[in-house]
């Protein structure tokens, strides 16, 4: 059976959370625990940049202060105690890292944020430790910033990307999706990708396209207008309306191309026929 990549990770903390009784659940229906947990997207709209959190030193810090720099952010959330989701998300975002040329820090930054108002500084700093190893970039730290907060904090960053996460009394443990979100230089949400594995190609479209082209080659930005984003395939798809036209264009400019050489070529032999006529001539 066919599972979408955007409930993969619901599926794995129901795996590793709760055991429900098969007759508690009819055909069809979603278990109880991940009932409200979709992703409202809002695509187009600005976070609050002046929302304070603790970075892995524990120094208040606001959204403000990774904003603005005229790069893209990749913003995610975990908590640090999550068993294992959260782990594998990690996992899948530094193997992409690790299979792309850009680092965070130069080309865009990464946000990793705590939903968990329990969890602290220092163990933002032990995890962000771990995986800047893993990924084997040491300059990557002034790039991948790990931040923990407070109820409302979080309440307000959460609520603004749409991210739902819910408490489950029976496993002590947290239910959430796994997702990524893509932000511009000023904030504001252009992309969510979902699931735990992320192609090296789709995230460097997503920030491309977050940054509305400022960042890249002139490769990137032609291969972003060559693609779409598909939601049904969580991927970025060839866009077959902006290929005809960028065929179209292709077919334009070799046809120019040619009748230039052509024009050239006619030329040089009149030229050189009225240098011959002139020479005997005389």
């Amino acid at each position: 059976m066919y599972l979408p990549l955007r409930y993969i990770g619901w599926w794995l903390v129901l795996l590793g959370l709760v055991v429900l009784p098969a007759e508690a659940q009819p055909s069809g229906q979603q278990p109880a625990v991940f009932e409200g947990l979709d992703v409202d997207e809002h695509l187009g709209e600005r976070i609050p940049t002046d929302l304070v959190f603790r970075n892995a030193s524990g120094d208040a810090v606001a959204l403000d202060d990774y904003l603005g720099q005229d790069k893209p952010v990749i913003l995610h959330f975990l908590y640090h105690d999550c068993p294992m989701l959260c782990n594998l998300l990690l996992d899948g975002l530094t193997r992409t890292l690790k299979e792309m040329e850009w680092t965070p820090g130069n080309q865009f930054d990464v946000l990793t944020v705590s939903f968990n108002a329990a969890d602290t500084p220092e163990q933002a700093a032990r995890q962000k430790e771990s995986y800047i190893k893993i990924l084997n970039r040491p300059e990557a730290a002034n790039g991948w910033h790990y931040l923990t907060g407070d109820d409302a904090a979080i309440q307000g960053l959460t609520e603004a990307v749409g991210f739902k996460y819910r408490w489950v009394e029976e496993s002590q443990q947290f239910a959430h999706p796994a997702l990524l979100m893509f932000l511009s230089p000023d904030g504001t949400v252009t992309r969510y990708l979902y699931g735990l594995e992320y192609p090296p190609r789709d995230v460097r479209a997503a920030l491309v396209e977050a940054a509305d082209g400022t960042i890249g080659t002139t490769v990137d930005r032609l291969l972003l207008f060559c693609l779409q984003y598909d939601p049904d395939a969580n991927s970025y798809v060839a866009d077959a309306q902006n290929l005809m036209k960028l065929g179209g264009l292709l077919t334009v400019l070799a046809l120019v191309t040619t009748l230039f050489i052509l024009w050239r070529r006619e030329k040089r032999n009149q030229d050189a026929r009225a240098v011959i006529a002139q020479h005997f001539s005389h």
